[in-house]
């Protein structure tokens, strides 16, 4: 499998050089940085220099980045992970990419893309936390798929593959809730609608910096239904990678500081699955990447 775009070393010191902090949180709508099981709230650390909303920091990362190296942080104060919210809670853009896995395209029934990547929206009102209960509509076949999100640090238009990364703040784990009747409901598919329901966006559990990941191109990913697990892949096996990603995006059109890339599920999907499974009331949904952690959600119907 050809790998269109590669990181190098040079794209992710850039603007995480002389780092020493891990994750990057918004607890109870604050922003924190996390060490352990403890966060440091970072507008009463810098002495409100930096504003609490989360949202806000990346339009000032690099400066937040330089800050953060040097301050004397302390070791924080003990947080509850129930009110751990997506570290990018109110981006301008968010942006999706579909069928970014040989293996997930083959069992959509779909062409592997070449050339240019197929890119859809979510609407940003869909975007929730890392936690929590998502509703289910009624009638519906929702349908689960885990993926690598890359937070935009920077405002990147025609940006060349080689210093893309230097525009990512970092990575969290982001799933792509899709609503599969509604998706298909009319033709062509409504990708962004079926895919933007309430809570259909969870972020989270916090922002990494590249810096962290021996290889930011190689990160296991997978998520679980009750214990049984799903799917399981590599973001090695992106045909489009993150700095392909972001070059080819920046290509069209600008990338905001704190817009989201979804950047593509693996295989299995209930979708592509025979017989077709979609999640039900009381199904616990678990999703991991390696060197981020992992989401948890609980799916339930309406109440009537």
């Amino acid at each position: 499998m050809v790998i269109y775009g590669s990181c190098t070393e040079t794209a992710v010191s850039h603007i995480v050089e002389g780092t020493h902090f891990v994750r990057i949180a918004n607890i109870a709508g604050r922003l924190s940085i996390v060490r352990g099981d403890t966060a440091v709230d970072v507008e009463k650390a810098s002495s409100g220099g930096f504003e609490a909303d989360p949202q806000t920091i990346y339009e000032r990362w690099e400066e937040f980045v330089g800050w953060a190296s040097r301050a004397q942080l302390g070791t924080g104060e003990r947080f509850d992970p129930s009110e751990l919210g997506s570290p990018a809670p109110t981006p301008r853009q968010v942006l999706a990419i579909g069928l970014n896995y040989t293996a997930h395209a083959n069992e959509s029934g779909f062409d592997v893309p070449d050339g240019e990547p197929p890119v859809f929206t979510k609407f940003p009102s869909c975007i929730t936390g890392d936690r929590g209960d998502i509703v289910l509509p009624p009638g519906g076949h929702t349908d689960w798929e885990v993926e690598l999100v890359a937070v935009i640090g920077r405002r990147a238009y025609g940006v060349p593959v080689e210093d893309a990364l230097s525009y990512v703040a970092g990575y969290a784990i982001g799933q792509d809730i899709s609503e599969r009747s509604l998706q298909m409901a009319a033709a062509p598919p409504q990708f962004s609608l079926g895919k933007s329901l309430p809570r259909f966006g969870p972020i989270g559990p916090w922002l990494v910096t590249l810096d962290e990941f021996d290889d930011p191109n190689d990160l296991e990913l997978g998520c679980a239904i009750d214990g049984e697990q799903v799917q399981l892949g590599r973001t090695r096996d992106l045909i489009y990678s993150v700095p392909a990603l972001v070059a080819k995006l920046s290509a069209t059109l600008p990338l905001l500081p704190g817009d989201v890339i979804f950047t593509g599920t693996p295989s299995g999907v209930g979708l592509g699955m025979n017989p077709q499974r979609w999640l039900k009331h009381g199904e616990e949904l678990v999703s991991h990447i390696e060197g981020i952690g992992e989401l948890r959600h609980r799916f339930v119907n309406a109440e009537v």
